[in-house]
């Protein structure tokens, strides 16, 4: 009989033990994820990058992706080289360069968007924030021809220490009027709801372009910076890392008003949230991607929200990249090539290059992939 009791006993204790290191598999690489959250424990893999770019001369920092509009092998990667003698550099989809801008007094971020209208031709763009002259650098694509008069100076009128140098930018297009929008940040700004300006882009008459200020908003937490900011065209939404604070979301229209949707990823960062893009599906579901840059994770989240909240965004998964201390990506759904051909993650690395991997590396067996050749712009 104490025989048969010593055994129930040990059955018992056993049981407990596996249910504490069931406990345990919550932890996420040393990050403690929320009981309600989705995501589920990952391995260490380490995701490999299919191409790693040629190398750049300063200091690589942020990616955006222009699609050809016929040939989408033809599609090109631009890049910054941030330094007081920076470039921009352009990339196929081997990460060959075949073009470098330079001389920009270092470019910080840049993004691109299609069919501005100039000269009565709608005209593909990538802007880049020039950080040292406060201006915007507008180029057309894929000839990467500056159009924009040696450059737009914004931010004009502010006098707070490191106000006025450019960091963040991201580009919104209107789906119904086609509108077009430059959403900047900066090193340093104001704590009162007015960090982010934005500008509505349109031809001067000359075929440059001319850059109108229509809106001030966004919360700052004062704390470090804002760098990081990518735009949902579809959906109309504008998301933007407060680092070391979370990622804040907002409206991108600004006939929306300034009132602040959501404040997510407040939890499970080492200690930057950084560099985010978003990996969208045209009925409305997708990804957004932000850099947890100290560790060389990324941290997705659902880009429609929750069920009953589509301001709610829980973590869903967390993968590990090749890419060291990025802080800089850009993601696509769009079948590029044989080996593109459910899309294409860019991300920055501290080596002076970009790291090039397919989307199905990161979706693994747990993200959807949008079907194969549907195109979405951003």
């Amino acid at each position: 009989m104490k025989n048969q009791i010593f055994i129930l006993l040990m059955i018992g204790s056993l049981a407990a033990c596996s249910k504490n290191l069931s406990n345990k598999t919550q932890e996420i690489s040393g990050t403690q994820i929320n009981k309600d959250s989705t995501a589920t424990a990952q391995d260490t893999e380490v995701l490999k990058p299919v191409y790693i770019t040629d190398t750049a001369q300063h200091d690589t920092d942020d990616p955006a992706i222009w699609i050809h509009p016929t040939d989408p092998s033809k599609s090109l990667i631009v890049g910054t080289d941030k330094d007081k003698d920076g470039a921009l550099y352009v990339y196929d989809l081997q990460g060959k360069i075949i073009k470098v801008i330079s001389g920009l007094k270092r470019p910080n971020n840049v993004d691109i968007e299609y069919g501005l209208v100039l000269n009565g031709k709608k005209t593909d763009i990538a802007v880049a924030s020039e950080r040292f002259t406060h201006k915007l650098r507008i180029f057309s694509l894929p000839d990467m021809k500056e159009i924009d008069g040696g450059g737009i100076e914004i931010f004009v009128g502010e006098t707070g220490n490191e106000f006025r140098d450019l960091m963040g930018i991201s580009l919104y297009k209107n789906p119904k009027n086609e509108k077009i929008y430059a959403i900047a940040g900066r090193k340093n700004g104001p704590t009162d709801g007015t960090y982010l300006w934005q500008y509505e882009l349109s031809d001067d008459g000359s075929g440059n372009v001319k850059a109108n200020l229509v809106r001030k908003f966004g919360k700052f937490s004062g704390k470090k910076e804002i760098e990081a900011i990518a735009i949902d065209d579809a959906l109309g939404y504008v998301y933007y890392s407060d680092e070391t604070v979370g990622i804040r979301k907002y409206y991108a229209e600004p006939e929306k008003g300034n009132e602040e949707l959501a404040l997510f990823g407040t939890e499970g960062f080492t200690r930057d949230n950084e560099g985010i893009s978003i990996y969208t599906i045209k009925d409305g579901t997708g990804y957004i991607l932000v850099s947890d840059q100290e560790v060389n994770q990324f941290h997705i989240f659902p880009r429609e929200g929750s069920k009953d909240n589509p301001h709610q965004h829980d973590l869903i998964k967390i993968i590990k990249v090749s890419a060291n201390k990025s802080d800089g990506s850009e993601v696509s759904n769009v079948a590029f090539n044989d080996t593109f051909k459910n899309g294409l993650f860019v991300a920055m690395s501290d080596n002076k290059t970009f790291h090039f991997y397919k989307w199905e590396d990161i979706a693994g067996e747990d993200l959807k992939i949008a079907p194969n050749g549907e195109k979405t712009e951003k």
